[in-house]
């Protein structure tokens, strides 16, 4: 609702237009009586439900609009992770804005309290978790709540919930400076099962964020040998993680109904810095409500032409890539020919991720792939001082 516009309302699929009518001071009036005061952060919401109304301000301080989202508590909404809840082990999730970690992790706090009889403590830094008002919503189960009153004592009140209430499990909604990710590893290392989100596409995402990379252990600028550079095939200077992990596993949402597990943060993020793909395992909920797992490395790492390589295959180095190579094209490795007869010439592509350009073909280039021509293109700015490269082939595939 802004003043002066028509109404709308917002979904996945697109807007809905609510009204022809501008909206005007006498409605944001109205509407603001009906809720709580706003605190610092603009923000307030309804008493025993999980609404939230952002108000936006003009220079004088009067509100000229408003942000109006509806909350729910879903039932089963963390379905996918109950391995991990149960596990123990301090979880991760990762996702933008409107993609659903609220509603994970209310339900989540609601597992590890009810199901798993857990003396769990909500640090609800705006009442998103267990809704407004003094009394929380039923969607968090048994799991009692800390309010915050200004967002900057998040970090404060996370100490406050481990030192006074003996909890076994603490969740928090978001994770946004460096004292509060300082407070998230203080808690970590006593034992204590630590649910948390953050806000990024990609565990990348925090691993290049100066404020949050301590949640991944911290990131640290190291000079190698001269030997130790040569035999890692690396510049000198490279990245690398510089203590454990304050989390156990991270998840990285992608929708309601697919999850990216990676079941070691340390192991994803010491790949991520080497410039490998991690390992990861792809979680799906079936229309029918049943659980479709898949591990992979990287859908789209290996390409031929406009067809994609139907077999999956883990190439941890590109020094064994061509051994997977021959695998999925059915190369005798004694005598150098295809196996099937029905074979015809065509062009794929190969990711190679944090490599240099002549390290990109050269373990590849192979007579007994038939290969005649090889061209490397940058496609991507360096990352951790590794760029990507693409390498174009053509050779014998199976018809």
């Amino acid at each position: 609702m802004d003043l002066g516009r028509p109404p709308l309302a917002r979904f996945p699929s697109g807007d809905f237009l609510l009204s022809h009518r501008p909206i005007s001071f006498d409605d944001l009036r109205q509407a603001t009586a009906k809720v709580g005061d706003f605190g610092g952060d603009n923000r307030a919401g309804i008493s025993r439900t999980l609404h939230r109304i952002s108000a936006i301000r003009n220079r004088q301080g009067d509100i000229v609009g408003l942000t109006c989202r509806v909350g729910r508590a879903v039932p089963g909404s963390a379905n996918l992770l109950q391995d991990l809840v149960k596990d123990g082990g301090s979880l991760l999730l990762i996702g933008p804005p409107g993609v659903g970690k609220t509603t994970v992790i209310r339900e989540i706090a609601r597992m590890l309290a009810d199901d798993y009889d857990k003396r769990v403590m909500i640090v609800d830094t705006s009442n998103e978790i267990g809704g407004d008002g003094d009394i929380p919503h039923p969607g968090i189960g048994n799991a009692r709540r800390l309010q915050v009153p200004n967002q900057e004592m998040q970090h404060k009140v996370l100490i406050e919930a481990v030192e006074n209430h003996m909890p076994q499990a603490i969740v928090i909604d978001e994770i946004g400076t460096k004292l509060e990710a300082m407070a998230a590893s203080t808690i970590a290392q006593r034992g204590i099962q630590l649910v948390a989100s953050a806000h990024g596409l990609t565990i990348e995402n925090l691993t290049m964020n100066p404020s949050l990379d301590m949640l991944v252990g911290g990131i640290q600028s190291v000079t190698l040998g001269d030997e130790e550079a040569s035999r890692r095939r690396v510049q000198k200077t490279v990245l690398e993680r510089k203590g454990p992990s304050t989390f156990a596993y991270a998840v990285e949402i992608v929708s309601k109904t697919e999850l990216r597990v990676h079941r070691s943060l340390e192991a994803t993020v010491d790949a991520l810095l080497a410039g490998r793909m991690p390992n990861v395992e792809i979680r799906k909920l079936g229309s029918t409500g049943s659980v479709q797992q898949e591990v992979s490395v990287q859908k789209d790492q290996f390409r031929r032409g406009p067809y994609e390589i139907a077999s999956q295959f883990e190439v941890a180095s590109l020094s064994n890539a061509r051994t997977s190579l021959d695998s999925a094209f059915n190369i005798d490795s004694a005598n150098g020919h295809i196996e099937n007869s029905n074979v015809s010439e065509a062009g794929f592509n190969l990711y190679a991720y944090g490599k240099q350009q002549q390290q990109s073909t050269k373990p590849l280039v192979s007579n007994k792939l038939g290969i005649g021509r090889a061209e490397t293109h940058k496609i991507s700015k360096p990352i951790h001082g590794s760029a990507t490269w693409i390498a174009n082939f053509h050779a014998p595939v199976h018809g």
